[in-house]
């Protein structure tokens, strides 16, 4: 039951935030804005997201893991509906904010739950299925903007992300609070993350974090921007239609990737597998990136091929976080420590859209997308100063 709930509050999560994505011509149409301004919204909202986590993951230390699960997901759900009467940029942003802290807040809670719940040798597995939400939340944000953008436009579309309120009714009455918890005996205060033994832990799973989230924020954000642009624009120049198809296919290859990496993780490690990522993605995403430059009239081809590759391994690895901070911390900061060094990675990537946005209105799309490999690359050599953390019991992880 905690996995299912876990599960579905992520597929919903990924859907509030991504239908931004699908909507985001549209709405720069209608509000006139620049890449940049539209690349700001997203920062603002995976700043939020980052504040949502770190809060969340104290809270779940306190209150429990699914009592806040429940509070992040109604937080969202009203947010992006609240999203629907932005009349301006300032409100967008407002709103957009809001749901950035409901959705950081739902990992948070969701992945510590998940990998207190499941033993050792089925851990990495569990987070992986958990993880791939994110992938099927993606597709369901696609075909639900397919259906909807074109013929009700965007403000409709917001108004669905109220429906992942339902869950919280389920998860109240089936979802029971893990036994480690439960039976929690230290009492860590949230300062010992900054000192020994756990300080040195702390900075390093902050900076993979950081530098994997630069990488993925700076390249699926504009994903959509990049399909639908047009040509002269150094984008594919797809229609809304045919863009969410072309997102579907790469999203089927993510769901596989966070699948895989957690069956892979459990028989091989963490960090070899997560380092395989790490060095495909960066190999793959200049490819395709600049696909429309070289391609020529079969780039939608290569980049149809190429779709589910990008995705596999360029977000398949994000089941690492999910099972190796849970296995880095001990319990009374379990919460606190994932969501703390998991989301000041992600405060700092809130920088890429605006980043790639501003790098776009200069240079094109497939350019700006190129540069996150450098920071996939760095994200593989700094893994090895962690320790590898393969078949931890959880109630005896000191860090």
């Amino acid at each position: 039951m905690a996995l299912w709930a876990a599960t579905a509050g992520y597929v919903m999560d990924a859907m509030d935030v991504l239908l931004y994505l699908f909507a985001l011509q549209s709405i720069r149409a209608e509000f006139e804005l620049t890449a940049a301004q539209a690349g700001l919204v997203s920062s603002f909202t995976l700043l939020a997201s980052s504040a949502g986590g770190v809060l969340a993951g104290v809270l779940s230390d306190r209150v429990g893991r699914k009592r806040t699960l429940v509070y992040t997901i109604l937080f969202y759900s009203l947010a992006s509906a609240g999203s629907a009467t932005a009349r301006d940029l300032n409100e967008l942003l407002f709103w957009r904010s809001l749901v950035g802290l409901g959705m950081g807040g739902e990992w948070s809670a969701g992945a510590v739950l998940v990998a207190e719940t499941w033993p050792a040798e089925h851990r990495a597995k569990a987070i992986g299925f958990m993880q791939s939400g994110w992938a099927a939340g993606y597709m369901l944000a696609a075909a639900v903007s397919a259906l909807i953008l074109p013929r009700f436009g965007w403000r409709v579309l917001f108004l669905v992300g109220v429906l992942p309120a339902l869950l919280c009714s389920f998860i109240r009455r089936k979802v029971k609070e893990p036994e480690v918890w439960l039976n929690r005996k230290e009492k860590a205060p949230l300062g010992s993350l900054l000192r020994p033994p756990l300080l040195r832990v702390t900075l390093l799973a902050t900076a993979v974090a950081t530098s994997v989230l630069l990488a993925y924020w700076g390249l699926f954000t504009w994903l959509p921007g990049f399909l639908s642009a047009p040509q002269e624009q150094g984008g594919a120049g797809f229609s809304i239609v045919k863009t969410s198809g072309w997102i579907l296919t790469m999203q089927c290859g993510a769901f596989l990737g966070y699948l895989s990496f957690g069956v892979l993780a459990d028989r091989h490690g963490r960090r070899p597998v997560f380092v395989a990522y790490m060095i495909s993605a960066a190999l793959l995403v200049p490819v395709y990136g600049t696909s429309p430059f070289w391609a020529g009239g079969g780039a939608s081809t290569v980049m149809l091929i190429l779709g589910p590759l990008v995705g596999f391994f360029g977000s398949g690895y994000f089941s690492m976080f999910g099972v190796m901070l849970a296995e880095l911390f001990p319990t009374a900061v379990r919460g606190a420590g994932q969501g703390s060094t998991y989301n000041a990675g992600r405060a700092v990537g809130a920088v890429a859209p605006f980043a790639v946005g501003a790098l776009a209105d200069r240079f094109g799309f497939g350019p700006a997308l190129a540069l996150n490999s450098v920071l996939f690359l760095g994200a593989a050599a700094m893994i090895f100063a962690l320790p590898e953390t393969r078949g931890r019991d959880l109630g005896k992880t000191v860090g």
